[in-house]
């Protein structure tokens, strides 16, 4: 069972700046692919970026490309996400998701494991 806890949410000001962690103990994240995903209220969980397993491909949805980044820290066993310039239209939910050996997918349904969201709202 691999445990994920997201930290870094909050309330911004269009343009401003956030950085989203992903935490887990587990001992093998070295071995999971790592996806950041967002759902706004009515509307479906959206990939945002996600991270192969051996951290050599990253992926950016079309709508953050520029904005934000996605990396991760073996060492740490963390994924964050930078998100740079944000707009209001960035409020949502964001949760963070492990695939086991994934290379990068971005359907949901590869995502084994999710962390709990972290609220990002921000205001025009």
């Amino acid at each position: 069972q691999v445990q994920l806890g997201e930290s870094g949410g909050g309330l911004v000001q269009a343009g401003g700046s956030l950085r989203l962690s992903c935490a887990t103990s587990c001992r093998t994240f070295r071995s999971y692919a790592m996806g950041w995903f967002r759902q706004a209220p009515g509307k479906d969980r959206d990939c945002v970026a996600v991270v192969s397993w051996r951290g050599g491909s990253a992926y950016h949805a079309a709508s953050v490309k520029g904005r934000f980044s996605i990396t991760r820290d073996n060492a740490k066993n963390t994924v964050f996400l930078q998100m740079n310039s944000l707009k209001p239209e960035d409020t949502a939910v964001y949760y963070c998701a492990a695939d086991h050996y994934g290379l990068g997918e971005r359907r949901s349904t590869e995502y084994e494991y999710w962390g709990q969201g972290t609220q990002v709202t921000v205001s025009s």
